[in-house]
C-alpha cells in the first residue's frame, strides 16, 4: 500500500529527529527475515536502547540529510533497516550484532559514528564500546585508585609497628 505524502513527511521528520539525537547509526539489509523475526529484532532494540526503522531509501536519504549520518546516503540500497543508538554509542550495534549471530539473513552494510562512515564489518568495534553505566564505573575505578593507594601507604607503617610489637610480645612470652 502506498504511503500518502503526509505520512512520508511524518516519517522523514521522525527519523530526522531521532538522527539528530542519536550517538551512532547502523544500516543492515534484512532480506530473508520473516515478519516474526523482525518483530523480535524490534523488541530487543526497544529493550536495548536503540531505535529501529524500516524506511524507504529515498525517504531515509532525506531524513539523514543535514545530520552526522548524511555520510550513509550512498549505502542506502535494497531493503534496509536503519538503527540509531539513543542511550549510548554502542546500543544499536550491540542489538544488531546479537541478533545477527542467530539470524544470518541480517547483513550489516554500514556503520556511522561521529559523522564517519565505516564498513559493516566494523560493527563489533562499536558494539564493544561500554555502556554509560560501565563507562562511569570505569571512571570511578580510575578516580578511586590513587585514594586507595594513599590509604594503604599511610596505613602500612602503623601495621608494621603493630606486627613488630606483637613479635616482641611473643618473644617475651616465650622467654
Amino acid at each position: 500500500m502506498a504511503m500518502s505524502f503526509q505520512a512520508k513527511q511524518a516519517m522523514v521528520a521522525e527519523v530526522s529527529d531521532v538522527a539528530t539525537r542519536a550517538h551512532s547509526a547502523v544500516l543492515a539489509e534484512y532480506r530473508g527475515l520473516t515478519a516474526g523475526q523482525m518483530d523480535q529484532l524490534r523488541i530487543s532494540a526497544r529493550h536495548g536502547g536503540a531505535y529501529l526503522k524500516v524506511v524507504k531509501n529515498n525517504l531515509a536519504k532525506l531524513a539523514v540529510k543535514g545530520t552526522d549520518y548524511e555520510c550513509m546516503s550512498d549505502a542506502f540500497a535494497g531493503p534496509v533497516i536503519l538503527g540509531f543508538s539513543l542511550e549510548d554509542p554502542g546500543a544499536a550495534a550491540r542489538v544488531i550484532s546479537e541478533f545477527a549471530k542467530s539470524h544470518e539473513a541480517l547483513k550489516v552494510t554500514a556503520v556511522s559514528f561521529n559523522g564517519q562512515l565505516l564498513p559493516g564489518d566494523q560493527l563489533d568495534r562499536l558494539a564493544k564500546l561500554p555502556t554509560r553505566d560501565e563507562a562511569l564505573a570505569q571512571l570511578m575505578r580510575v578516580m578511586k585508585a590513587p585514594i586507595d593507594k594513599l590509604a594503604r601507604t599511610t596505613r602500612e607503617p602503623v601495621a608494621q609497628t603493630a606486627r613488630a610489637m606483637a613479635a616482641v610480645r611473643d618473644q617475651k612470652q616465650a622467654a
